[in-house]
């Protein structure tokens, strides 16, 4: 039998602000799937005929649509995200079934052959996300390099962001473009960094200005 190959997934940061998403199921895994959308002001319906308290208060602070009931055909009409994290394979197959039926996005927990999406093991650090996925082949290694790297970067790299963020912004009010390669060469990490720690942010922020002014000038 010819072996199939892996299949690659194509990395992307969706953006689902204010769009609805369905998740299928009501217990502590639908819990994590839950905030974790709402974290991204994601407009989150939840259906199960029963909720783990913490999205009973999520639903009390309307935070969240509760249908209290089986999945029906017809739940995930005008959604742009299904996750199906119920303990029935058989529910699960009919979560996945309709999504696709629908042009849905659908991640069904623990089956990345029910799934258009598996999500990766991240953590964020202000504005920073560091995302690892193992194509679903190693969840438990992912995190492992998930906790690796949140124990190397800290918060002062959201304050570094940020900075990077107010001098791209004052570049770019300012008619000046920059080139990636510009970029690159004028942001040195380590200087950056330990300026920051060493609580000088506005000394960082006038050094990344004029390594990216000099180098405008090298034009």
């Amino acid at each position: 039998m010819k072996k199939l190959h892996p299949l690659s997934y194509y990395p992307v940061f969706l953006s689902i602000r204010g769009k609805r998403c369905v998740v299928i199921g009501g217990g502590v895994v639908a819990l994590r799937k839950v905030r974790a959308l709402l974290d991204c002001s994601a407009k989150v319906t939840v259906v199960s005929p029963t909720i783990h308290p913490g999205l009973a208060q999520l639903a009390e602070a309307g935070r969240i649509s509760p249908i209290r009931r089986e999945f029906k055909p017809g739940d995930l009409a005008g959604a742009v995200i299904a996750i199906a994290a119920t303990d029935e394979r058989a529910i699960n197959q009919k979560v996945s079934d309709e999504a696709r039926d629908r042009g849905v996005l659908v991640n069904v927990v623990d089956s990345s052959e029910q799934s258009d999406f598996i999500i990766p093991s991240f953590f964020r650090r202000g504005d920073l996300t560091i995302a690892v996925s193992t194509a679903g082949m190693s969840p438990a290694l992912a995190r492992k390099i998930r906790t690796k790297l949140e124990g190397l970067l800290g918060e002062e790299f959201a304050l570094v962001l940020s900075i990077i963020g107010d001098v791209r912004s004052a570049f770019q009010q300012q008619g000046i473009r920059v080139a990636a390669d510009a970029w690159q060469e004028a942001l040195d990490l380590d200087l950056l960094i330990g300026l920051v720690q060493e609580g000088r942010p506005e000394e960082a922020r006038d050094i990344l200005r004029a390594r990216l002014e000099a180098h405008q000038g090298e034009k």
